[in-house]
């Protein structure tokens, strides 16, 4: 009985977190359209530099780099995790859920390499 709650405990987890990230967001726009109300009422003159800089962050340079290594690194975790563990039934699972994530790293990092600079 108490293993039927386990992946009822982990999809509300996912659904917590993903729900939560999209909450903060909304928060955080709204926030920024407050601060801009303010500024217009007070009769500052916005420009267009300053309303970009209090949108949505720019993404990194090296953003697609670092996602990409931290993807591979996980990816190649599940399969040395299985490696280690030795057992059978567990080297294909691990290594094939490892795969995943492994090549959405290699996607990434071929994002990185590949993009217009």
């Amino acid at each position: 009985m108490d293993v039927e709650f386990v992946p009822i405990a982990i999809s509300l987890s996912i659904a917590l977190v993903v729900i939560m990230y999209y909450y903060f967001r909304f928060r955080t726009r709204q926030e920024h359209q407050q601060t801009v109300r303010a500024v217009v009422d007070k009769g500052v003159e916005l420009t267009p530099e300053v309303l970009d800089r209090l949108g949505e962050p720019k993404p990194r340079r090296n953003a697609d780099l670092r996602r990409g290594i931290v993807g591979a690194g996980i990816g190649a975790g599940f399969a040395v995790f299985g490696l280690i563990l030795g057992e059978d039934d567990a080297v294909r699972p691990l290594i094939a859920v490892g795969a995943f994530p492994f090549m959405i790293g290699l996607a990434y990092l071929g994002l990185w390499k590949f993009r217009e600079s």
